[in-house]
């Protein structure tokens, strides 16, 4: 650990990552699988800025917001549809596997938090043969509580044995700036993945990164370029 208490001027031990839009581009293949299933469950797809405005927190806590009454038969659909074309729809985001070398290099313990299953996360890292960098997968599966909501990150942090305040979370939702602000950690916003940099940024972040080749800079001193600017007013 001697390496990482470096990272940042010592205020990051261990680096947590969101998974779906951060590590993998998966929004094509999350909005066609949104499609698919209210589609054929609904009569006709909903919207995609409707589809896509809660991705990030639990599946099936997104299909209930979209037709209560259907919200069973919306996620088994969405599932079979997805589970069809997953390999080929996703891919790895530029830069992530050289950020991934780099830290593990420096012994720097990391870790997957994500709103995802765990059969279908494990599915996307080992696809990329990424899943060896993580020590700890916590999903959807894992935890009682979800993003927003900061659990998942302190549980993360506890099975990692780095308090939540001293790791570093990448997300690239509200959801996931929202859950680390209030698990006091370093809040950083990938603006890579399924939402605006302007959605990202609303929380209030503290750094802001526009591909995953930046976080090593990021964290090995070059933290002034990607300071986000405080609001006004």
């Amino acid at each position: 650990m001697a390496m990482a208490e470096r990272l940042l001027g010592g205020r990051v031990r261990a680096v947590l990552f969101d998974l779906d839009g951060t590590l993998l581009d998966t929004v094509a293949l999350i909005l066609s699988s949104f499609r698919y299933a209210t589609g054929a469950v609904l009569g006709e797809p909903l919207p995609d800025e409707e589809l896509m405005r809660n991705v990030g927190v639990p599946l099936a806590r997104q299909m209930r917001e979209f037709a209560p009454d259907k919200a069973d038969e919306l996620l088994r659909v969405y599932r079979e549809h997805n589970a069809s074309v997953h390999d080929d729809m996703i891919a790895e985001y530029p830069g992530t596997r050289e950020a991934l070398e780099w830290l593990a290099a420096r012994r720097v313990p990391m870790g997957v938090v994500t709103s995802k299953g765990s059969p279908m996360a494990r599915r996307g890292l080992e696809l990329f043969g990424l899943d060896g960098y993580f020590e700890v997968l916590v999903s959807a599966d894992d935890v009682p509580l979800h993003k927003p909501d900061p659990y998942p990150l302190r549980r993360a942090g506890e099975l990692i044995g780095v308090p939540a305040e001293e790791c570093l979370y990448l997300g690239d939702s509200p959801h996931d700036m929202t859950a680390a602000l209030a698990a006091g950690s370093l809040a950083v916003a990938a603006l890579w993945g399924a939402f605006s940099a302007a959605d990202v940024l609303e929380p209030g972040p503290a750094y802001a990164l526009t591909s995953m080749a930046e976080l090593p800079e990021l964290l090995d001193g070059g933290h002034a370029r990607f300071a986000v600017r405080p609001r006004l007013g």
